[in-house]
């Protein structure tokens, strides 16, 4: 690593194009959206719940076993370009075309074929994606090792997500289904994910170069030759750390809550709220308060309470916030679908929630860049790129489970499938308060345990800069580099306490 004093600040410039970086996974998100899929592969295709339930299954174990080995590969990488940018560029055309190619299926394919062509074109988007997700998310702990400096780099990220998602989400919904049923539109989605894929194109190959003069200044791991066992050991040693295994156990959880409610949620909209596409639209572009309101805020409160103390509170607040309207519609409280109250009393419930979620996200992200140097003071070696991968690993295993689950509910409740498109797009509310009455509760026991997991977690500000002053004495630095928190007087150079066993 080149001299830390000639290392270029990390200016507002600097955060914003990283930050705009994640407009790519936001984008890409959309084209991946279990919501978005489901509703095109069930309604407008015609596609069994089950089997578009199992297809993004499988996909999403594919990809988790995958994403271990591309952060590893991406942490002991070495070229001119670094260990990250290399990924990063060569990212951006797959990605495009996978986006393409899933949504604009050849017409003629039927039954297995059709299922065997959409998860081929899943896996193949799912992976290009974390090639470039991965090493791009890496680079946060070296851009930002300063606490809470992090945290003020994450929220860009998020931010950017956030409006990179809705401005996604609007276009969709406003521009390109918009009309009586036009979400039954088969060509609609094609055309708009061919701009998506333009979008994404772009966004990647600019918020790489707009973080590769950093290179010089990035951590270049030491070469070394490792047996299979050595590198499983390795491997082990660094998802083993108590801290990132109580993150992981959320994960798991959150995940499986997560995914049932994204492969329900435009089924809720449509046939639950009775919102046309163009409503939907537009109530996603109110989410953007909410993400703007979320990254102010992120980094204030934790400055106040500690990462920790205010992740828990606003999750939990997010987790009941969230269920108000439905069970205010249950106890027949709400005026009928259609009237103009529905869609603003359900902006002012996202508008919350989304603020206190995303806030919670933010903490998180930053929370996992803490384990980077928390495991490299307990092993001595870096490892952002698998510890990045770790994280997303059981998430995603078990946001397949989640959304196999909640497709199995459509079936249960003898969800419509295949409907025609210019037909009338409507389902039996009795089916949608059956479905309510099974997603619900289950979704809020999940998130509830998720957060109870994350009581676990064991970095505060004084261990984390404990590690840091660990790891320059280390280096021969003679301190700890400079923070925004730091006082007069040296930290305890000392490990963080352990956590007990999960």
């Amino acid at each position: 690593m080149s001299d830390v004093a000639a290392r270029p600040p990390l200016t507002l410039g600097t955060k914003v194009s990283y930050g705009a970086g994640s407009v790519v996974q936001s984008i890409a998100g959309v084209a991946l959206s279990t919501s978005v899929i489901n509703l095109f592969l069930i309604r407008v295709i015609g596609m069994d719940p089950i089997t578009v339930g199992v297809v993004i299954l499988i996909s999403l174990v594919v990809d988790a076993v995958l994403d271990p080995a591309i952060g590893r590969f991406s942490d002991t990488f070495r070229s001119p370009w670094g260990r990250r940018h290399p990924f990063m560029y060569a990212s951006a055309l797959p990605i495009a075309v996978a986006i393409v190619l899933l949504w604009r299926p050849p017409h003629a394919l039927t039954g297995g074929a059709l299922a065997a062509y959409t998860l081929s074109m899943l896996v193949l988007l799912r992976i290009c994606t974390s090639v470039y997700q991965i090493p791009s998310d890496a680079l946060t702990p070296e851009l930002a090792p300063d606490y809470h400096e992090r945290t003020s780099l994450i929220s860009f990220r998020y931010f950017f997500g956030i409006v990179g998602g809705t401005v996604a989400g609007a276009v969709l919904f406003i521009v390109f289904l918009h009309g009586p049923n036009g979400q039954l539109n088969r060509e609609a989605y094609g055309n708009f994910f061919v701009l998506a894929a333009i979008v994404v194109f772009f966004a990647i190959l600019g918020s790489s170069y707009a973080t590769h003069r950093f290179i010089p200044f990035l951590r270049v791991e030491p070469k070394r030759q490792m047996t299979a066992g050595q590198t499983a050991r390795e491997i082990w040693e660094t998802v083993g750390n108590p801290s990132l295994v109580a993150v992981m156990a959320a994960g798991l959880l959150s995940g499986i809550a997560g995914g049932m409610a994204a492969s329900l949620s435009l089924f809720m909209s449509f046939y639950f709220w009775g919102l046309s596409s163009r409503v939907i639209g537009v109530m996603g572009i109110f989410g953007l308060p909410a993400a703007i309101l979320g990254v102010v805020l992120a980094p204030w409160i934790s400055r106040t309470l500690d990462k920790k103390r205010t992740m828990l509170t606003v999750f939990v607040l997010a987790i009941f916030s969230g269920v108000v309207p439905v069970a205010l519609r249950l106890a027949g409280v709400l005026p009928p679908n259609g009237s103009p109250w529905i869609p603003v009393i359900l902006v002012a419930d996202s508008f919350v929630s989304g603020t206190l979620a995303l806030m919670g996200f933010v903490i998180v992200g930053s929370m996992i860049a803490d384990v980077v140097e928390d495991v490299a003071v307990k092993t001595g070696r870096r490892s952002e790129g698998l510890l990045f991968a770790a994280n997303g690993l059981l998430p995603k295993f078990t946001s397949g489970f989640g959304t196999l689950l909640g497709n199995a509910m459509l079936a249960v409740v003898h969800l419509p499938k295949a409907v025609a498109s210019g037909a009338v797009d409507k389902v039996d509310p009795a089916i949608m308060n059956h479905l309510v009455w099974l997603s619900v509760p289950a979704g809020m026991v999940l998130n509830l345990l998720a957060v109870t997991a994350l009581f676990l977690y064991r970095i505060d500000q004084r261990s984390h800069e404990s590690n840091l002053a660990a790891l320059a004495l280390e280096a021969g630095l003679g301190g700890p580099p400079p923070t925004s928190s730091s006082t007069a007087s040296p930290p305890i150079i000392e490990p963080p306490p352990a956590a007990p066993p999960v």
